[in-house]
């Protein structure tokens, strides 16, 4: 038996490292899963990787788009006939990113729209349907940058704070719906992104060599999003939980 079984799952992001290991890790758990990203050919080629079979929707959907999000969760529903989990993957900072008064306003506009807005869109168009399934879970992602000093990413630090603060209020606000509401805080983790920068960037290779031990693999996220999302977790809630190589305490 499945620790998912009967459940299912709304995995944003699904087609970036984190997200890809967090739709196997929920198929495999018995899991139905829309696996929602911009990237069609890169959804499709997540849910095989995961053997999704009948159990998996691929969906191209900007999470910034109210209209989207909107069509994406009644797509669920007509498919699936209900929904219980949603897991917020979908994000990241970029290159552009910097000190408060060197980065450029427009990218801390574009990570506060794509990891906060894009956030709190899916928070707001999925929780209703999850109250009317009986309850469930909504995994959020934040950050390492959300609990300690990541010095050059000010844009990307103030929207992973805001998903932080954000799980905690929804926790309380829908707890009498049987929600629970948490987040992961990554840190770093080896995607073919993140293993590129650390070949081309100092900076970064000074990061790897804070992890205790040793920076994080996709899985290890997926894993924790497992047990947020299973009945194991049913007193869990409003938490940030660390998965993080013990960085954040080093």
């Amino acid at each position: 038996m499945g620790r998912l079984d009967g459940k299912v799952a709304f995995v944003t992001g699904a087609a970036g490292g984190i997200g890809r290991a967090t739709c196997r890790r929920f198929i495999e758990e018995g899991a139905r899963v829309a696996a929602i990203d911009i990237d069609e050919d890169a959804v499709n080629d997540a849910l095989r990787e995961a053997q999704a079979g009948e159990n998996g929707l691929g969906l191209v959907v900007d999470i910034t788009d109210p209209a989207r999000v909107q069509g994406a969760i009644k797509s669920i529903v007509e498919r699936f006939g209900r929904l219980n989990v949603v897991c917020n993957i979908a994000g990241g900072s970029s290159s552009a990113d910097g000190r408060v008064t060197d980065a450029p306003e427009e990218e801390f506009w574009r990570v506060i729209k794509l990891d906060l807005y894009g956030t709190f869109l899916c928070c707001k168009y999925a929780i209703p349907e999850i109250a009317k399934a009986g309850g469930g879970s909504v995994v959020n992602m934040s950050s390492m940058a959300a609990l300690m000093a990541l010095t050059e990413r000010d844009c990307y630090t103030a929207a992973k704070g805001g998903v932080a603060a954000l799980t905690r209020s929804m926790a309380v606000e829908y707890a009498p719906d049987k929600i629970r509401v948490n987040a992961i805080a990554p840190g770093l983790v080896m995607t073919p992104r993140a293993e590129r920068l650390l070949g081309e960037r100092e900076e970064i290779r000074r990061l790897a060599d804070m992890h205790l031990l040793g920076p994080c693999k996709p899985l290890d996220i997926a894993d924790m999003a497992v047990y947020l999302a299973s009945d194991e977790a049913r007193v869990v809630t409003g938490q940030v939980m660390s998965v993080d190589s013990g960085v954040t305490i080093y």
